[in-house]
């Protein structure tokens, strides 16, 4: 005879918890693997493990309202002959049209514009629309191919070789077929309606020399003059850095598995590459030890979403970031004035990750000509203007709280840790102490 506890309560497992059940029983019932747009929603070590150490005696600060505080950068000097010169260090960053509707990929790019920034185009191609209202515009190279062509890599004011990202180091993308209108297939060459899965790897080279004579080969077709970046997932970023830089790279973009992608599977998102917090110090002392920090430009990516992450991975050594997610929101996405049709898709408006099926009631994942009307690209770039103006504003207070005339003085001095891993990852002491782990002693 069992005998049940009066005093406690069923107690369900951490490992075994209601959504791994449900996930157990959506596969059994399926057959297959989950597929969804967005970033990881594990929680990692990140920028909000870390804070800044503001000036008092031993530091002098700034006044906001009569001290500057720069917030330019140039990227791509190593090279090219007209290197990009942007306002602020906050880039936007490659999402497709395919992935996106026309509308939002023109939004991107007014608002960019407005801020002084650059905008990158994606997988699939360059659009009239994105050129014309991208005043620098970055055009990614991925293995899939799709839409390129030497006219449109003239056009571009730099050029991303896509080797990996961050929501999927190491894997393709994924396109479905609901989502391949006539259009999206003319540009890329693909049948109506199909879906369609691009390579995890390029097709004309398989390693770092070879990488070298296709950075050679774009620039002999640009003549010189378009910075040449080179985009990797976080998984090993000292070594691929440091490869990278190798290779002939003008600029290192470095994207941390909180960045977010249009469809693959969930299992990826949530158990492949490193936290981007992780990725920052290994690919800067790789800068630093081929003696290249500040001459090869680094860019970090991954779950940038306000001033203070800006500021904290500027200090940790990189010369910008970029956002995708944040500038998806900015303009509309998973806005609860939509609520009532997410929730008859199935979900939430703070949830809504089903990217790839193209039902956004936003009008900005999606090619459904309906659902896109609904973005207005005026109001949603002035929307993009205003975040960015935002950042840019907060991580000059931050700067000038630490005694900074330029967001690129910020250093790794200026920051403590809140836990012993993002202390480790980051390499800053521990709050209170003058230690971190693996520094020794304390």
């Amino acid at each position: 005879m069992s005998y049940q506890n009066p005093y406690t309560p069923p107690r369900k497992s951490a490992t075994f918890d209601d959504y791994t059940l449900a996930e157990i029983r959506r596969a059994a019932a399926t057959g297959i693997y989950d597929i969804r747009g967005g970033g990881t929603k594990r929680k990692v070590p990140h920028f909000d493990d870390l804070l800044f150490l503001g000036a008092s005696i031993s530091r002098y600060p700034l006044e906001g309202y009569r001290e500057k505080c720069d917030t330019s950068v140039v990227l791509g000097t190593r090279f090219a002959k007209k290197p990009i010169e942007l306002k602020i260090p906050i880039t936007i960053a490659g999402m497709s049209f395919g992935a996106l509707s026309g509308n939002a990929k023109e939004a991107l790019g007014r608002g960019a514009t407005l801020a002084g920034t650059s905008t990158t185009t994606g997988d699939g191609g360059m659009t009239d629309e994105e050129r014309g209202h991208s005043e620098k515009l970055v055009y990614q190279y991925l293995p899939s191919r799709y839409g390129m062509n030497p006219k449109d890599l003239r056009r571009a004011d730099a050029i991303e070789v896509v080797v990996g990202q961050g929501a999927k180091p190491g894997g393709g993308g994924m396109l479905l077929g609901q989502k391949i209108s006539d259009r999206v297939a003319e540009m890329r060459t693909l049948p109506k309606g199909i879906d369609q899965r691009s390579a995890c790897r390029h097709p004309d080279w398989t390693g770092p020399d070879d990488l070298e004579i296709k950075i050679l080969e774009l620039r002999e077709i640009t003549d010189w003059e378009k910075p040449i970046y080179i985009k990797v997932g976080g998984a090993r970023p000292y070594y691929d850095t440091a490869l990278a830089v190798k290779a002939g790279a003008d600029v290192v973009v470095l994207d941390g598995m909180q960045g977010g992608t249009a469809a693959t599977q969930d299992v990826f998102i949530e158990h492949v590459g490193m936290p981007t917090l992780a990725c920052i110090r290994p690919a800067v002392q790789a800068l630093q030890d081929l003696g290249m920090h500040r001459k090869v430009q680094l860019v970090v990516s991954g779950g940038i979403r306000s001033g203070a992450d800006v500021a904290k991975a500027l200090a940790l050594g990189a010369d910008a970031v970029s956002i995708g997610t944040a500038a998806l929101v900015a303009i509309g996405d998973n806005d609860p004035h939509w609520e009532a049709e997410y929730q008859k898709l199935g979900t939430t408006a703070g949830a809504y990750d089903d990217w790839h099926e193209g039902k956004d009631p936003a009008g900005i994942t999606t090619q459904d000509p309906e659902l896109a009307r609904r973005l207005d690209p005026e109001i949603a770039g002035r929307r993009l203007a205003n975040y960015l103006k935002v950042m840019t504003l907060e991580a000059q207070t931050i700067a000038r709280a630490c005694g900074k005339n330029k967001l690129h003085n910020l250093e790794p001095e200026d920051l403590c840790a809140l836990t012993m891993e993002a202390a480790a990852m980051a390499q800053v002491p521990l709050a209170g102490t003058s230690w971190y782990p693996g520094k020794g002693g304390f």
